[in-house]
């Protein structure tokens, strides 16, 4: 009976290391390759005006060992419109995905930017989020700023 208690205390043991060592591997291969390390995975453009600035900048550098390689960018709707790096961006160098969102649409929004690269696993989502607000309008009655063209000093 002790022999058999050994025996499968010892056989606990070994399944149990060669789980830990298969872990320390999964963890060591997730260091290799590229690493996409963004300042943040989302800007808020806030409260803007109708017509405003509509490009916005997300930075990031690679602290990978291998170049990476951002393959395909892709708005969540035509009114997001990402530009990104075609070239390989290589260890320890910075990059940035730069979004428009069209500025011209009134109201709350939220939209993501998925981005394919060459790190494996899952994709990057980068999000936008703010309010674009009408215009405040003309007060009705006031003149324009115009000169008057009728006074002698044209004032």
């Amino acid at each position: 009976m002790k022999k058999l208690l050994s025996l499968i205390t010892l056989m606990a043991l070994v399944v149990s290391f060669s789980f830990a060592q298969d872990a320390d591997v999964a963890v060591s291969e997730n260091d290799e390759g590229p690493q996409m390390v963004f300042e943040s995975l989302e800007v808020d453009y806030g409260l803007i005006d109708q017509g405003s600035d509509p490009l916005r900048k997300f930075n990031f550098s690679n602290t990978g060992t291998e170049p990476l390689q951002i393959t395909h960018a892709k708005g969540s709707c035509g009114c997001t419109v990402p530009s990104y790096p075609k070239e390989p961006i290589f260890p320890g160098e910075p990059g940035v995905i730069e979004v428009r969102y069209d500025t011209k649409r009134i109201g709350k929004f939220v939209k993501r930017v998925t981005l394919t690269t060459n790190e494996g696993g899952d994709n990057t989502v980068l999000t936008i989020k703010g309010e674009v607000r009408k215009p405040a309008p003309e007060p009705e009655g006031v003149p324009a700023n115009t000169p008057d063209i009728l006074s002698p000093s044209g004032n």
